[in-house]
């Protein structure tokens, strides 16, 4: 069910259809009847990734020589489409799949990825992604984290925050300094297994505005001694390199998330006007109500409709960094907008916390945050004038 009624992309066959189904039925049964208990203690159970990837959900994109499911990035945003559908926005699925593992696929060696891979698709490996730091968000030349050579290996220390799946994580990809005087094209990305990396420590799981099951964290590399082979491809400085071409896909499956957000808000929304009775009258019927929800939807369609153009162009190789910051920057902007327009129509409801729309309010404000502030979306976007 959808508040929009767009026709199929071109990109889309049945086989998304019959992936949409399943991960509806998935995310139904494992997902949705443990929301408000993951909400109240703060974290997902481990096991439940694990259920994911029984599913399919871990490996839409991972070749199947790699144990993967053989897809593409459609695949991936469907399921991001339905993770949104169910409420689900504190999973850190999107950091896991369409983000970490494109990282090892394009970049690593053969036996990075014969190593990885297979166990990322099945769950035993779960995936974040460590970049931020306490004083580098968005500028990745701010990194103060330092990776040293020592012998064939390296030698790790620094820390970082923010971090999506900090305390589950058990492969993390870290963003560290290997030539300070280049700036951030000294920069490499390390590969590290913390069940077998002495010197790693998480720290503290993070309370947040929103998101409350996700497990945010700080995570700590404390002379962390890393094996030639944690370095992610042949060679040292191509960090840099590796994380602008990866920002388009990372991007995207933001702002995935952001159009499957504003879709249930207009259908939880539409459903409540509909039911809840005001001055001898349905909701629905103020023509207060239908404006607002006519200039939702339009707006809302408009944007589905780039973003499934958006999708196309990335399959073609022709999303570059000006449109896919576009997509983030102005879906997150209307995610943001149209759920605070839904929550004034369920009046004081809509401030309740046991109402989705009151979670999804906070969940979205982050969006214009991760992934690239939508200010730093702005100035990639000027640069194309």
């Amino acid at each position: 069910m959808s508040a929009l009624n767009l026709p199929k992309p071109a990109w889309r066959t049945e086989e998304h259809d019959m992936l949409a189904e399943s991960a509806r039925a998935f995310l139904a049964k494992e997902f949705t009847p443990n929301l408000d208990r993951w909400s109240e203690a703060g974290v997902m159970d481990r096991d439940a990734w694990i259920k994911a990837a029984d599913a399919g959900l871990l490996s839409a994109s991972i070749p199947e020589e790699y144990g993967g499911v053989g897809g593409d990035y459609s695949h991936e945003s469907v399921i991001a489409h339905e993770i949104a559908m169910a409420g689900a926005d504190s999973w850190g699925w999107a950091i896991h799949g369409p983000i970490v593992a494109p990282y090892i696929l394009h970049y690593g060696t053969e036996e990075q990825k014969k190593a990885w891979l297979p166990k990322m698709a099945t769950g035993e490996l779960i995936a974040a992604l460590a970049m931020t730091e306490p004083g580098a968000g968005s500028d990745v030349q701010g990194i103060r984290t330092r990776a040293e050579r020592s012998g064939n290996g390296w030698v790790l220390n620094g820390s970082k925050t923010f971090i999506t799946n900090g305390q589950h994580a058990n492969m993390v990809v870290v963003a560290a300094k290997t030539d300070p005087s280049a700036g951030a094209k000294g920069t490499s990305l390390f590969v590290v297994e913390t069940e077998t990396a002495p010197g790693f420590r998480r720290g503290r799981k993070l309370k947040k505005l929103g998101l409350d099951w996700a497990d945010t964290s700080e995570l700590f590399f404390d002379d962390m001694k890393l094996p030639a082979e944690a370095l992610l491809g042949p060679e040292p400085n191509q960090g840099f390199y590796q994380m602008m071409r990866a920002l388009p896909q990372e991007r995207l499956i933001i702002a995935a998330g952001a159009i499957g957000m504003i879709e249930r808000a207009l259908m939880l929304t539409i459903a409540y006007v509909k039911e809840r009775g005001a001055f001898g009258k349905k909701v629905i019927d103020f023509q207060n109500t239908q404006f607002e929800l006519a200039d939702m939807k339009t707006e809302a369609t408009m944007a589905k409709a780039f973003y499934e153009t958006c999708v196309g162009l990335h399959l073609q190789g022709q999303c570059d960094t000006v449109m896919a910051s576009m997509a983030k920057y102005k879906l997150t902007d209307l995610q943001n907008t149209i759920v605070d327009r839904c929550l004034q129509l369920f009046g004081g409801y809509g401030f309740m916390d046991e109402y989705p729309i009151s979670r999804m309010y906070r969940d979205a404000r982050i969006q214009r945050i991760y992934g690239g502030t939508n200010e730093i979306m702005k100035i990639l976007i000027a640069r194309s004038l």
